[in-house]
């Protein structure tokens, strides 16, 4: 129960600040596009820290459940920080629900109970070796770099969806090390840490994903970045700790039928919230769309 707990707890604080956040960094300049300078302009809006101080927050009670419960099953509660950001989104804008709105709801809410149940996640499988280990790090870290290479020569909307894309792959695997790093630290201490290489390249990954967020949130509407997120950090994230965690699923032509399923309602029940008309589709100062043209860094 305290896995669920901290799962859904962490996705309401992440779901949150991700609003506050994309209402910030659109009125953030372009010029600083995909760089770290983006930060410095952005930590000027209080606004945008009240939105960093939730999403902090999300992390670490995510972190605390994934210390205490497998990747697999963790990520797909974190996937319905989508459903709390439509919520303040929906207060904010004033726009009711409709049909699609609670079809997006059910799908995701009725996925992630198929996935869990039908899957039944445990850990206690074999973890993989340093080959296996590091391939499955190469393939998700080089499909971000090229979506994010890929991104740079398309309009501003579709620039947002594939670094959105980019940094839901980087947060599923930060999410996998994360889980390394308590393993690690309940084991022999927390000072352990600084002689192994996961903290680093977990500090690394959030910087580099924070920076794609944002600037994905600079450019378009949170329609257009917020489910490519939400739902690439699960099916990332599931993936690495199958890959080389030993999180296990249940393999039964039937759970996986269900699990398959599963994932798929939560696919679209993500794009269904994330494109509700309740997500800001426009700047709050009632200014034009960003033309795609002043994206280039």
């Amino acid at each position: 129960m305290a896995v669920f707990l901290l799962g859904v707890g962490a996705a309401c604080c992440l779901g949150l600040g991700f609003v506050l956040q994309q209402r910030a960094a659109q009125r953030a300049p372009l010029a600083d596009f995909l760089s770290f300078r983006l930060l410095l302009d952005l930590i000027r809006m209080p606004q945008w820290l009240l939105g960093m101080a939730l999403m902090i927050g999300g992390q670490v009670l995510g972190a605390l459940a994934l210390a205490r419960g497998e990747v697999s099953l963790v990520e797909p509660l974190l996937a319905t920080n989508l459903l709390f950001a439509l919520a303040l989104s929906r207060w904010l804008s004033g726009q009711p629900l409709g049909r699609s709105g609670w079809a997006g709801v059910a799908l995701l809410a009725l996925g992630v109970t198929a996935f869990i149940v039908a899957g039944q996640p445990a850990g206690g499988g074999p973890e993989a070796g340093a080959l296996r280990h590091w391939l499955v790090l190469g393939v998700v870290v080089g499909l971000a770099l090229l979506l994010v290479a890929s991104a740079k020569r398309l309009p501003a909307s579709s620039e947002a969806t594939l670094l959105a894309l980019a940094a839901g792959l980087l947060y599923g695997l930060q999410d996998a090390l994360t889980r390394i790093c308590g393993e690690l630290a309940r084991e022999d201490g927390v000072q352990i840490l600084a002689v192994h290489w996961q903290p680093y390249v977990v500090a690394a990954i959030g910087l580099t994903g924070l920076v794609l967020v944002q600037s994905a949130f600079e450019t378009a509407p949170l329609r257009m970045s917020l489910p490519a997120l939400t739902a690439a950090q699960p099916l990332a994230g599931i993936a690495c700790g199958i890959g080389f965690l030993g999180d296990r699923l249940r393999v039964t032509p039937g759970a996986l039928a269900w699990e398959a399923a599963g994932l798929a309602a939560i696919t679209v029940g993500v794009v269904l919230l994330g494109r509700h008309p309740a997500m800001p589709c426009a700047q709050s100062d009632g200014q034009p769309e960003k033309e795609p043209t002043a994206s280039a860094s």
